[in-house]
């Protein structure tokens, strides 16, 4: 959160290029420091610079994915997204691999961080030198005006309710669902299935129907979702409510990124920082808020704020000017 209007300076500083290589090459050495810790402070303070890197790299691959959009004159912003999804699965699969054989965590760690730094490296020349500016663009850090607060909110709503299936599905399932123990997953699973899978759909629906359409079916299908799964707590309509979840939240956070990188008054860079920033604390508030309403009255009001979030992105993104 601290980092991210420095690296969108940065990134319009010195080109979202530059910082996105040093990004990858800092996550990578930090990644391996993360395999010699053995007290409390060092893992909290590696992970604070940690945690900065991976916003160099999240802001500055962001704003060169604005550019690339904008070569292609269509949307791909979302195809990007679902590739980071993919990595998730595949980082958590090779982490399982890894501790099924016993490789120590540094080992791990080098292994991964070295294939990263080749891949960046090689990936590099590649890269566009000069992503789309805007000439009267702002370039410092400043707060984020009308139509850019609005897409944080939205991105807001809808890191809220990733937080929240993130955190709270598998036990949404057992509590309010009673699903058999080896299905208490299946909530999550669907969720995180079809995110990924609305991610690489998106752009076709995108290009087809336009931004602001997309998103006021995204904003539909969680509202639907998350509503059927409250009102119809069994385990196949609690499932279906999921998948419908996953599917509406997939795009949202590409699209507000896409759109933030396209504004008229502040650069891409820092931009897509102003709308991750107001996004992230969704994310960040999000599952501890229904954790206490949770406990004041019960899950399945907790999921009903949810929904309601939904319907706040079905409103704010008719007052969104696709550009």
């Amino acid at each position: 959160m601290v980092s991210m209007p420095v690296a969108g300076f940065l990134v319009t500083k010195f080109g979202s290029r530059i910082v996105m290589l040093t990004g990858a090459i800092v996550y990578s050495g930090l990644l391996c420091l993360l395999g010699t810790v053995d007290t409390t402070w060092q893992l909290t303070m590696i992970l604070f610079f940690y945690g900065m890197s991976g916003n160099m790299m999240n802001i500055s691959i962001n704003t060169q994915a604005v550019g690339v959009e904008a070569l292609y004159q269509r949307s791909i912003m979302a195809s990007f997204h679902g590739l980071w999804s993919v990595a998730g699965f595949t980082g958590a699969a090779i982490g399982t691999f890894m501790v099924s054989q016993d490789v120590s965590p540094l080992i791990h760690f080098i292994s991964i961080a070295g294939l990263i730094i080749l891949l960046a490296c090689l990936m590099f020349p590649y890269a566009l030198q000069n992503e789309e500016n805007r000439q009267s663009a702002r370039s410092g850090i400043s707060w984020p005006d009308k139509p850019l607060l609005k897409l944080g909110i939205i991105a807001f709503c809808c890191m809220a309710c990733e937080g929240c299936m993130f955190d709270w599905s598998g036990i949404y399932f057992r509590d309010m669902v009673k699903a058999p123990q080896q299905l208490v997953p299946l909530g999550y699973t669907a969720f995180m299935a079809m995110m990924a899978t609305g991610r690489f759909v998106g752009d076709r629906l995108i290009t087809r129907i336009g931004v602001k359409q997309v998103m006021v079916v995204s904003g539909c299908l969680i509202t639907i979702g998350l509503l059927s799964a409250i009102i119809f707590p069994n385990i196949y309509v609690a499932t279906v409510g999921f998948l419908l979840t996953g599917f509406g939240v997939s795009s949202i956070v590409p699209m507000a990124f896409g759109l933030a990188g396209k504004s008229k008054t502040m650069a891409p860079g820092l931009a897509i920082a102003a709308v991750s920033t107001v996004g992230f604390l969704g994310f960040l508030f999000g599952p501890p808020v229904i954790g206490y309403i949770a406990k004041a009255a019960s899950l399945r009001w907790s999921f009903a704020l949810i929904a309601l979030f939904g319907s706040l992105i079905i409103f704010l993104s008719g007052k969104v000017k696709a550009q």
